[in-house]
Parts: structure tokens; C-alpha cells; sequence
């Protein structure tokens, strides 16, 4: 796929519509546009805002009297002199052609579709919207528990990178602060330390030098963290040397 190509799927990617193969092609890309990069944040925050809008579906009562009619209404033969020909008083009304009935059928269809992916976009923007409020929650409840504990380290290029632990609540939080951009193709995994085992914890935002990330999962018995640069999508185990390597304060 061409750069030129790829510039055209900010609006696909931010609301979760394309195929594995072109969202990690794209995922790559946005490593080196910061144009595509700024322009995803944007439309994200605008399907975001629309989720919280109200999207109404067609009456219900539209497409029943549609089908109702198409069952009782007969199609109108053509007069001998060419001319349309007219239901008397007891025949059905007139103006209910087939030609008018046609089109409302292809009306209702058209506006029950775009109901139907009005309301998926709303629905998908909601969820995102309320996972996010929720990550969001739980980071908050994990730095102001009573037992949160931090320990720092340095990273590469003057960055620095601290880790919040709650036993209580057993989460953690990574804070990180000056970090750069992971190379093109490349992200930052984050890693719980299972006496030497390293466990998956979840990929940063590419795009943020500050970020405050809620580690995935428990942190269990895990006695420390690690930060490393793995391959778009992530990896099941590192696959680079860390950046960083902390251990949990006890």
C-alpha cells in the first residue's frame, strides 16, 4: 500500500474498521506521520463525543405498513389509450403504485441501514469511551491508595520512567516522562517481572512522551517491571534487551 494510500485511513482506523493485515500496515505508518498521528487523536476524540449523542432508528410502524400494503396493493395495468388507470371509490387508493411503493421500500431499507451504522459507530465510541473513563478510574484508585508505593528509573536519552504499585488493589501504574518515539515499525511493551519470567503488561501509546499507563493485569507476585521495544502489535515475550528494569519498592 502506498504512503499516499495510507494517508486515507485515519478515519477507518480511529473507528476500529479495518482488516488485521491493513491496521498493522497503518499502525506502522502512523510511527513516522505525525500528521496521520495528530489527525487519528482528533477523530477519535470526535467518535468519542458523537457515542454520547442519541441515534434514532426508523419507526418501527414505517416498514410494518410498508409490508402491510405491499401484500394488499395490486400493480396498476396500463389503459388501452395509454392513460393510468384509476381505483374507484371502494378500490384501494391510487396513489399507492408500485413504483411508490418501490420507493418506499428502498427508503425504509436505506434509513434502517444507516440507523443500524449510525448506531454500531455510537455503540463502538461508547465502549471506547467507557473502557477509557474506566482505565482511567482504576490509574486514579491505584496512585491514591493508601499503600501505593513508587520506584524511578532512568531510560535512554534522558527519559525517565516511574512505577506505582498498589497491593490492594493490586494494579500498577508506569509513569513515564521524555520518553521519544519507538523507531518506525516498533512499540513499547510493558512487562511484569514473575521472578525472572517476564509477563506481558500491555503497549504504550506511540505517540505520547508522558503518558500515565495502567499495567495489564494483576501484578500478583510479581516483584518488578520492565519496559522494552518490541514489533507493532506487541510480542508474547521480549525480544530486546529492556530499557528499563525496576523493581517493585516493598
Amino acid at each position: 500500500m502506498s504512503t499516499a494510500e495510507l494517508h486515507t485511513l485515519t478515519g477507518a482506523y480511529a473507528l476500529h474498521a479495518l482488516p488485521e493485515t491493513e491496521r498493522r500496515e497503518f499502525e506502522r505508518h502512523l510511527g513516522d506521520c505525525a500528521a496521520c498521528a495528530q489527525e487519528v487523536r482528533e477523530l477519535s476524540a470526535t467518535a468519542a463525543r458523537l457515542g454520547l449523542a442519541a441515534a434514532e432508528a426508523p419507526p418501527r410502524e414505517l416498514r410494518d405498513r410498508v409490508l402491510r400494503e405491499i401484500t394488499t396493493v395490486r400493480q396498476e395495468a396500463p389503459a388501452a389509450h395509454g392513460g393510468p388507470v384509476r381505483t374507484g371509490s371502494t378500490g384501494r387508493p391510487g396513489r399507492w403504485t408500485a413504483f411508490a411503493l418501490a420507493a418506499c421500500v428502498a427508503a425504509a431499507a436505506a434509513l434502517g441501514g444507516v440507523a443500524v451504522w449510525q448506531n454500531q459507530v455510537a455503540q463502538d465510541a461508547r465502549q471506547e469511551a467507557d473502557q477509557a473513563q474506566q482505565r482511567n478510574r482504576l490509574v486514579a484508585q491505584v496512585l491514591s491508595a493508601p499503600d501505593a508505593r513508587t520506584a524511578s528509573g532512568e531510560l535512554a536519552g534522558g527519559a525517565r520512567g516511574s512505577v506505582v504499585v498498589s497491593r490492594s488493589e493490586n494494579r500498577a501504574v508506569f509513569l513515564a516522562s521524555g520518553m521519544g518515539r519507538p523507531p518506525s515499525g516498533k512499540v513499547y511493551q510493558l512487562w511484569y517481572n514473575d521472578g525472572g519470567a517476564m509477563r506481558s503488561a500491555g503497549l504504550m501509546d506511540p505517540s505520547a512522551s508522558d503518558d500515565a499507563v495502567l499495567l495489564d493485569g494483576p501484578v500478583d507476585r510479581a516483584s518488578g517491571m520492565g519496559v522494552t521495544v518490541e514489533p507493532a502489535g506487541g510480542s508474547a515475550e521480549p525480544t530486546s534487551s529492556p530499557l528499563v528494569l525496576m523493581d517493585f519498592p516493598a
